[in-house]
């Protein structure tokens, strides 16, 4: 079992190192709670069960009348304190998250702990690093600590070791994120959103995220960034599966040896943190060199986003409604056939193979525009691959026309549409959708679209967009899809993950979703999609266009071997707040390729090799 701890200040303590996630005070009102919460902390109450607060950390008669209010077990902290009877009852009908108790009383909370039908998690307040391990020795799985400064933190882990020790914030890091969206206020909602990564754990505190134009955040010899003191930045990843849990190597262990994981083992795997993240992704690449040895390919194309309206309301995007205050989508525009035929001639004329036609659901649109669309450019340009319309436009387009998928996907398909586009697909978990993209096709419809399009002779990539209000369950869900999919067709050409752009999405501007992946996570969805899909999908892509090209560098160290388009334009990520995304040339990308160890080699869109340079 993990260790888990919470940097928690008590009501009074300065908050000057911005280390503390938690605040906890007594009687703490409307007011009160907003003056937390402007600190960047979330509020804990520490007397009153009608406090406005996150969670609570009160006395055994305080928890039950809690739990007569209907608070969920998983905001409530019981204070080990008078008759042991009364705390007892207090955990059973509460369902406690934690029992607080104090080094004096921990071998009694220990023995509670212990009872069956107790998943309470003992938590001792320590001040010193050996009274915390004397805590740990004597059974607590679970610290409070003041503002406590990187190297403490880290000789803690190292003592731990290896045990893992993952901080959290005012609640479990099990907590399930529908649960929060339906008992927690608005602004507390968004303050824990703010401060967790798609486990519920503590995110880190580095101000990288995807779009951002700042370098990866992770040092120079790892690929986990979850610590920031000297001696884990300075440090050499483990080699080897034996320093961490004996589950985890076991489902590394089987994957090397061609035993693909498990739905419930790629959760897991998702689940790694720091040294089990390095590990996953050294599987990973090990992989990696089986299936496609040092090449990474890249191909030269272009993106024509040929409209920015839409009228599917999905929250991620900022691209059909992004703020104008971030005067980045400009005016609504829609580019005529004419117009996408002369961006696909000049992008022809640059040495581009492809172009890819995607944009927003314009309400006057049917499915005649996009075959106009197809129609023109393979009249103008009978040798450029045409990588169009995602199952959302497909499904749409048949709707228009009143006729089946099959029939539409045959009119693309003779009008000159050589392969489609995974996006839509976001997370192919309905659990998520619903919030995400209530709007949008369904997990079973997107599914639909791309089986018949595989049967009918159209093969077509695949994405997954994370970091928002999804976690390691719908991940895995995802890939299980993926795999479902390609098991019956071999349809899919790659798989690419799509880290979140949140700084200029509805859905984070309103609240309600975490500000983007953290660097562990993006390396992990690679990674892990490398495992999961190995033997089916034997291309996994890193996205420059997300993480820049010296992020997406650092990725071809976790099973990554493609790298791309060089796009020429693309407007969706920088609607959303991307730094990246307008155009790399092939010269900017083979040198980052070079740069990595590698040898750059040009597609194209079905992973044929045309060329070995960018002067080929």
């Amino acid at each position: 079992m993990s260790i888990t701890f919470c940097r928690t200040l008590p009501a009074g303590a300065a908050a000057t190192a911005g280390r503390a996630r938690v605040r906890e005070a007594a009687g703490l009102d409307d007011a009160a709670v907003a003056a937390v919460l402007e600190e960047r902390l979330v509020p804990v109450e520490t007397d009153r069960a009608d406090a406005p607060a996150l969670a609570w950390v009160v006395a055994p008669d305080q928890a039950m009348a809690l739990l007569a209010r209907g608070v969920g077990g998983w905001r409530i902290t019981v204070r080990h304190e008078g008759p042991r009877a009364d705390v007892l009852d207090a955990l059973v009908r509460t369902g406690a998250a934690f029992l607080r108790t104090t080094p004096a009383g921990l071998d009694e909370a220990i023995e509670l702990g212990w009872l069956p039908g107790i998943a309470t998690r003992v938590s001792v307040v320590v001040d010193t690093l050996e009274e915390a391990l004397d805590a740990i020795a004597a059974g607590a799985v679970d610290l409070v600590v003041g503002d406590w400064e990187p190297a403490r933190v880290g000789a803690l882990r190292d003592a731990v070791a290896p045990r893992p020790l993952v901080e959290r914030t005012a609640l479990p890091p099990e907590t399930e994120i529908d649960d929060a969206r339906r008992d927690l206020a608005r602004p507390l909602f968004t303050a824990w959103l703010g401060q967790i990564d798609g486990s519920g754990a503590s995110r880190p505190r580095y101000t990288w995220a995807p779009g951002r134009d700042e370098e990866p955040p992770v040092p120079a010899r790892r690929l986990s960034a979850e610590w920031e003191d000297d001696d884990w930045r300075g440090a050499d990843p483990d080699e080897g599966l034996s320093r961490i849990a004996p589950d985890l190597a076991g489902i590394l262990g089987r994957s090397l040896e061609g035993t693909p994981p498990r739905v419930a083992e790629i959760e897991r795997l998702f689940r790694a943190r720091g040294p089990e993240v390095e590990a996953v992704a050294r599987v990973a690449d090990a992989l990696r060199v089986r299936r496609n040895g040092d090449t990474v390919t890249y191909v030269v194309n272009r993106n024509i986003n040929y409209t920015n309206q839409c009228y599917f309301r999905c929250g991620f995007c900022g691209f059909s409604r992004g703020p104008k205050s971030m005067n980045l989508r400009g005016d609504p525009y829609i580019l005529n056939v004419h117009e996408v035929v002369h961006r696909s001639v000049e992008a022809w004329e640059r040495g581009a193979t492809e172009v890819c036609l995607q944009g927003g659901i314009h309400p006057d649109f049917t499915g005649d525009f996009y075959v106009s669309v197809l129609e023109g450019i393979k009249e103008r340009l009978p040798e450029m691959h045409v990588h169009g319309f995602t199952p959302l436009e497909v499904w749409q387009g048949a709707h228009t026309l009143g006729i089946t998928v099959r029939e539409f996907l045959t009119r693309l398909r003779d009008a000159g549409l050589g392969t489609l586009p995974g996006t839509a697909a976001e997370i192919l978990d309905d659990r998520v959708r619903a919030h995400l993209c209530p709007d949008k096709v369904r997990t079973a419809e997107w599914a639909e679209v791309m089986i018949t399009a595989h049967e009918l002779g159209l093969r077509a990539t695949t994405t997954m967009m994370m970091g928002h209000i999804d976690g390691p369950r719908a991940w895995a869900n995802h890939l299980e899809v993926l795999r479902q999919i390609q098991r019956r067709t071999g349809g899919f050409t790659e798989f690419v993950p799509l880290p979140f752009v949140h700084m200029g999405s509805p859905i984070f501007l309103q609240g309600r979703s975490r500000p983007g992946p953290t660097w562990d996570e993006v390396v992990l969805v690679h990674a892990v999609g490398r495992i999961a899909l190995d033997g089916l999908i034997d291309n996994i892509q890193a996205s420059w266009v997300k993480l820049g090209l010296s992020g997406g560098a650092r990725l071809l160290e976790a099973g990554c071997n493609d790298f791309g388009g060089t796009l020429m334009d693309e407007n969706i990520s920088r609607a959303s707040g991307a730094a990246h995304g307008q155009l790399a040339t092939p010269e900017e990308i083979e040198a980052t390729i070079r740069g990595a160890g590698r040898t750059p080699a040009r597609r194209n869109t079905v992973y044929d090799l045309i060329g070995s340079g960018a002067s080929a």
